[in-house]
């Protein structure tokens, strides 16, 4: 099996996405992309086949208009996208909220304190090994200990957050 697919926007949901992302100031379209990105700490990233028909019907609803930017096509947001996106923020926060909790930086420290703890089981059958008291009876206990160890392991995974 390979790694899961990367979270995803909800359908319909980019809409308030983008709509954030152009509540500060006009975006073009990839900085909007590259918005979205940055905000969810690179872990998503919308293609543009997504945000340019989204920014054409948020225009259409009167939502989004288009203002020149450098020469180039970019997107504000109005008074009535304002109002829809306030009504949806807890999408926008929702999604977002994904990527804080999902993020491998926010328990990087922890991940590496149970690889501590894999390492040193090994280290202490090795020294056990080595000093010869590793006995049928030993080896069965701690066997057994480790399937024990492996069953809560296993639950742990698959079993529900906590």
């Amino acid at each position: 099996m390979g790694d899961p697919p990367p979270p995803r926007a909800e359908r319909g949901g980019v809409r308030y996405l983008v709509l954030e992302a152009i509540l500060e100031q006009p975006r073009h379209g990839y900085e909007i992309i590259q918005h979205i990105e940055q905000r969810a700490g690179s872990n998503y990233r919308p293609s543009p086949g997504v945000i340019y028909p989204t920014l054409q019907m948020l225009e259409e609803l009167g939502h989004a208009r288009v203002v020149e930017q450098e020469n180039r096509k970019a997107y504000a947001i109005t008074d009535l996208g304002k109002e829809d996106l306030q009504a949806n923020r807890s999408a926008v926060d929702d999604f977002y909220a994904r990527f804080a909790e999902d993020s491998s930086e926010s328990y990087a420290e922890d991940f590496g304190d149970l690889m501590k703890f894999f390492a040193r089981a090994m280290k202490t059958v090795k020294i056990g090994m080595y000093r010869g008291r590793m006995s049928p009876g030993t080896v069965r206990r701690i066997r057994l200990a480790l399937e024990e160890a492996l069953k809560k392991i296993d639950d742990a995974l698959n079993g529900p957050e906590l």
